[in-house]
């Protein structure tokens, strides 16, 4: 069979709904070619990718028109697992599609059972996770890892099986800028190897070499189809909501942040700092041993490869795991109930942070949180989230909800949004919380520009504020904000 998508005058509206997901949609993906799918959040791009895999009608219902096609396999009928021998799909939250418990049988999960040979099993095994370099990590429990090393994971589990049809759904979101670029080489040799791929993502910057063209959505259509190069027009970016086309690496330039190893480190305009902080896992993970760094006010970046222990310093820096050290905001010692009160986060994947009815609520709940942590009443705080009057948060919750283009989605449950538009409702929750330090871990996964460029004034907003705003990313395009970096090697050559 040769290689290919295909999607012929499609138009597919999900079960009860009235309207359309996608409206008379019509692309062709064939052996050898890439082509990347793009558009402001909600245009589409997930029901295209739903109905390329054929989870769209089989598993969600609902009714198509037209015809979608994967190597001439029609996908309304025929079944998803027949349909998983030919085409392979990576799901922006790789957890997603996990089974096993370690690395090492993850890859070799969909092999094992379709009855491969063992021995075959061990080299495919092998030669999928050392294209990705994470042969070091095959007997790593799989829930360890970082979420860019689950990426990598998740698709090394497909490159085992060699399907010759490929989607990707934003694949670059929790990879670092280094990882992105050999995400694009190992793309790059599957077309000379003759694969259909199709990727559907925000952002576009590391495509520009390997993508043959461009898709752009919006409202469920394809409203065109050009080649890479249309995206250096800025006001067609603008227009359509759509990310940069050409990024600089600021990691290069950023000033650095004071860091010192086994001593204080201090400067004169100090509004947040840790001293002398040292954290493990186990006494075979030491991650951090004597780390000290201070932050001045604006945005400050922490940078550094996938697995690095940026997710636990967010943890850290927000009471969630406790080190040992010292943690002052503008000079004060935080005491013993440690920098909850004062913090605001933004874990990597939103789903953590959901946990009320509406998007409304989960904000109001959240103004709520900030109030009552401030003043130590932990107990009142607890108790409060399960309130449902939180009208006096009103004026403030929607005025936040506008600020982050959410106003429409306010009575929504929050379980039934996008992952972008998860993503936006927990920044304003952190936002809400008014909180002396925010520290966000990946915030732009799966936004668009327009939400992007929300996100990233909101951001330097909180800063000019007296916010000290920590930022967790490998986003290159959002690091245009940040006024420092703090580079996790500073830090990590502490760590025994």
């Amino acid at each position: 069979m040769k290689p290919e998508i295909k999607f012929e005058n499609v138009s597919y509206t999900y079960a009860n709904q009235k309207h359309p997901a996608l409206q008379n949609v019509s692309l062709t993906v064939t052996a050898g070619e890439l082509k990347v799918v793009t558009g402001a959040s909600g245009c589409g791009k997930t029901t295209l990718m739903r109905l390329a895999n054929g989870l769209c009608p089989q598993i969600y219902g609902g009714a198509v028109k037209g015809r979608v096609t994967v190597s001439g396999l029609d996908v309304s009928h025929t079944p998803v697992a027949e349909l998983s021998e030919v085409i392979g799909t990576l799901f922006q939250d790789p957890e997603e599609q996990f089974f096993a418990l370690s690395v090492g049988d993850e890859i070799a999960f969909a092999l094992r059972s379709r009855g491969v040979p063992a021995p075959e099993v061990i080299e495919r095994t092998r030669r999928a996770a050392d294209r990705l370099a994470i042969g070091h990590l095959l007997g790593q429990d799989i829930h360890a890892l970082s979420e860019g090393q689950k990426q990598k994971v998740g698709l090394a589990a497909i490159l085992a099986l060699g399907p010759k049809v490929l989607i990707f759904d934003e694949p670059s979101a929790n990879l670092d800028p280094e990882s992105t670029e050999a995400l694009a080489f190992t793309m790059a040799e599957l077309k000379r190897e003759g694969a259909a791929i199709l990727v559907v993502d925000h952002r576009l910057y590391w495509l520009k070499n390997v993508a043959d063209s461009v898709c752009v959505m919006s409202r469920g259509k394809i409203v065109f189809e050009r080649e890479f190069s249309v995206l250096n027009n800025a006001e067609l970016r603008k227009a359509w909501g759509l990310r940069q086309a050409e990024v600089p690496d600021m990691r290069r330039v950023l000033p650095r942040v004071r860091t010192a190893v086994g001593k204080n480190v201090q400067s004169e305009r100090t509004f947040f700092s840790a001293q002398r902080m040292s954290f493990a896992y186990d006494e075979n993970h030491q991650i951090f041993k004597l780390a000290s760094f201070c932050i001045e006010p604006g945005v400050t970046a922490l940078i550094g490869d996938n697995g690095t222990g940026k997710t636990t310093l967010a943890r850290i820096l927000t009471g969630l795991n406790q080190a040992q050290g010292d943690f002052f905001i503008k000079g004060r010692k935080v005491g013993r109930d440690g920098l909850m009160p004062h913090a605001g986060l933004v874990l990597q994947n939103a789903d953590h942070q959901l946990q009320m009815r509406t998007v409304q609520e989960e904000v109001q709940s959240a103004c709520a949180a900030g109030e009552l942590l401030k003043h130590g009443r932990f107990e009142l705080w607890r108790r409060s989230l399960g309130a449902k009057d939180f009208a006096h948060y009103r004026e403030k919750v929607d005025e936040i909800l506008a600020r982050l283009r959410l106003s429409h989605l306010a009575e929504r449950h929050p379980q039934s949004l996008s992952g972008g538009e998860k993503q936006r409702v927990v920044i304003a929750c952190a936002i809400a919380k008014n909180p002396a330090v925010l520290i966000l871990d990946e915030p732009t996964s799966g936004l668009d520009g327009a939400n992007m460029a929300a996100i990233a004034e909101l951001l330097k907003n909180q800063a000019q504020k007296g916010t000290a705003v920590f930022l967790i990313t490998h986003d290159l395009e959002l690091m245009q904000i940040c006024d420092w970096a703090i580079d996790m090697k500073s830090l990590q050559s502490s760590a025994a």
